[in-house]
């Protein structure tokens, strides 16, 4: 659906994207992460016709956006980060506005704006002015407009900004919902909200892929060892102590200690499973074990790895 090649944009003499080279298969959810400055905005408004590429090529669903941009934006859903709405408009006015921009034909444009109210949970405010609607709402009336003709690619830029928790979750869901009829690329701040939508994750800085594959894909290729979450009651130095000492485990670290409880973090090798060795040695030794898991390298962690502070 999506296929960007050699993709170059320079500002003067500063380059924002170097040769960005990446596709999105038809029905994919693709989390587009990058620190601030990495030229994840100027990427997004190339694709979405706001912008022409410098160098190399940008084709969605087979149109050239250097060429058809117009053809290309009737078939592209954007929700901004700043959502550029009418705020003395009523919600259905200014969804109406957006149908007869984006060229809705009116025999189905009613329809279309049910369908989006109902998507974006903004039936019961269908008639309240936008300008009077909380930030959470009006995040939903952006969603909507950015859904309002049926676009089989959306590409949303913090799209969760301003929600509460229960919206964060709302959205989210509405989100995983349009996976599969939808292309989607998402870009956000929030790294857990990638994980728990984005089938596939593309890191760039400084203008380059610096990563790219699915959230388990990263984490195996970030994590060299092993490493298990153990919970312990009790002191957790004397847990500390006592797995130190066993055969294969590599390190041991405190990961906190609080309300009677100690959490440990063990890195083992990889020549053998050394969890029954490990609980045997805590209760051997006196101790209380609550849980022992594996613990995965977090999405912020391989961002970190990744995108190290101050690079």
């Amino acid at each position: 659906m999506i296929r960007v090649e050699s993709l170059s944009k320079s500002y003067g003499p500063n380059r924002a994207i170097d040769r960005l080279t990446f596709s999105v298969a038809r029905g994919e959810v693709l989390g587009f992460l990058g620190p601030n400055g990495a030229g994840k905005t100027t990427t997004m408004r190339i694709l979405t016709g706001f912008m022409p590429p410098g160098e190399g090529t940008v084709l969605i669903d087979g149109l050239d956006a250097g060429r058809e941009s117009l053809a290309i934006r009737r078939r592209i859903g954007y929700l901004p980060e700043s959502v550029p709405i009418y705020r003395e408009s009523s919600v259905t006015d200014y969804l109406g506005l957006v149908a007869d921009v984006k060229g809705v034909p009116r025999r189905g444009r009613q329809d279309a704006m049910s369908r989006v109210l109902e998507q974006c949970g903004l039936t019961g405010v269908r008639q309240r002015i936008v300008g009077r609607l909380s930030r959470g709402y009006r995040q939903r009336v952006g969603l909507a407009q950015a859904l309002i003709n049926d676009p089989p690619v959306l590409i949303l830029d913090e799209p969760t900004v301003g929600l509460d928790p229960a919206q964060v979750v709302e959205v989210r869901d509405l989100i995983r919902g349009l996976a599969g009829s939808r292309t989607i690329i998402l870009s956000t701040h929030i790294l857990p909200e990638v994980s728990q939508i984005a089938s596939r994750i593309l890191i760039i800085d400084k203008g380059r892929i610096v990563a790219e594959g699915t959230p388990a894909e990263l984490m195996r290729r970030l994590q060299q060892r092993p490493v298990w979450r153990i919970r312990v009651g009790g002191p957790a130095d004397a847990a500390l102590r006592l797995l130190s000492a066993v055969p294969g485990v590599l390190s041991v670290r405190i990961e906190s200690q609080q309300n009677g409880e100690g959490v440990l973090l063990a890195e083992t090798d990889d020549a053998g499973d050394c969890r029954a060795a490990m609980s045997r040695a805590l209760i051997d030794g006196g101790a209380a074990l609550l849980e022992l898991s594996s613990a995965d390298i977090s999405l912020e962690e391989i961002f970190l790895q990744l995108v190290p502070r101050g690079a």
